[in-house]
């Protein structure tokens, strides 16, 4: 292959590689579930090109950030929380998307079980903390008795105010033995809430976020507002504060909140030797064994 074509086979390579950011971005993408083109203005497709440049800068950094936690031996915990529909998920995404899977990993804990249940509450919870050079996001956490179980009547009074009781010493523990920790809390207003859900309605690609507890927790709102309030008083500690993320605007959210993640971490750059491909060993004894067309998955695009 020329070197002109390699060059240009190299640009398309990175071109796909981006692409992978479009089709994360398919609830902000220019087109409804059918595939049809929804027009956009010039300004909004302004706009979009602003976001998507900034979001690499950024997951820039973090490939820089993950680099010095393997390298210093970091240890993070990252908590994220907030109302059904409030952008956490689309945050943690775009946080791992160019991230290694084994220094960058999810904990998005399922309801527990009967045996879970009977064990010290944190105790799930423990076995996902990091080793070091590792960084480990919750999608919801132990907050979650603070929340939903608080909200939803799965828990008792007294279950409730031990955990006020032990997540101050239990998270000084964590910073004690080496892990930062990071809260976040995403905000959104009612309206944006009431049409998060609609358009999750609507959506047949969405359809399955919504669970019957999302929408029981719509009509407990209220509930939900008191039981955060008591929540971040109970448990901003100088330790591991709170810090809020304004979230109705998704986009400028994951921004803020990856901007903001970066300014708390005291990484470095970390100096790497070049890299150089190695040429490949061929054998005149080898000959490449066809493939029985059966094994072909059909080319239907």
């Amino acid at each position: 292959m020329k070197k002109k074509e390699m060059e240009r086979r190299l640009q398309l390579e990175a071109l796909d590689s981006y692409d992978e950011e479009l089709e994360l971005e398919q609830e902000d993408r220019p087109f409804d579930s059918t595939g049809a083109e929804i027009e956009l203005s010039a300004d909004e497709r302004l706009a979009r090109r602003g976001y998507f440049a900034q979001l690499l800068r950024l997951q820039g950094e973090l490939v820089n950030l993950q680099d010095w936690v393997v390298a210093t031996g970091h240890k993070v915990v990252i908590l994220f929380e907030g109302r059904d529909a409030a952008g956490k998920g689309g945050v943690i995404k775009r946080i791992t998307q160019r991230l290694n899977p084994r220094v960058c990993r999810v904990a998005a804990l399922p309801a527990p079980n009967d045996r879970e249940r009977t064990q010290w509450y944190f105790q799930r919870y423990v076995q996902h903390l990091p080793a070091a050079g590792e960084i480990v996001l919750f999608d919801r956490s132990w907050y979650n008795r603070a929340g939903v179980e608080r909200v939803m009547g799965f828990c008792s009074d007294e279950q409730y105010e031990e955990f006020f009781r032990t997540v101050p010493e239990f998270e000084k523990m964590l910073v004690r033995s080496g892990i930062q920790l990071v809260k976040y809390w995403f905000s959104i207003s009612d309206e944006e809430q009431h049409l998060r859900f609609l358009s999750r309605i609507r959506d047949p690609l969405k359809q399955w976020k919504l669970s019957p507890m999302d929408l029981e927790s719509r009509r407990r709102w209220e509930a939900y507002t008191r039981a955060k309030e008591v929540m971040l008083e109970r448990t901003h500690i100088p330790e591991a504060r709170w810090w809020v993320v304004q979230a109705d605007d998704k986009k400028a959210a994951r921004l803020n909140c990856i901007d903001h993640l970066l300014s708390l971490m005291p990484y470095a750059e970390v100096p790497h030797a070049p890299v150089e491909l190695p040429a490949r060993v061929r054998n005149k004894d080898y000959t490449r064994r066809p493939v029985p067309p059966e094994f072909f998955v059909p080319e239907k695009y």
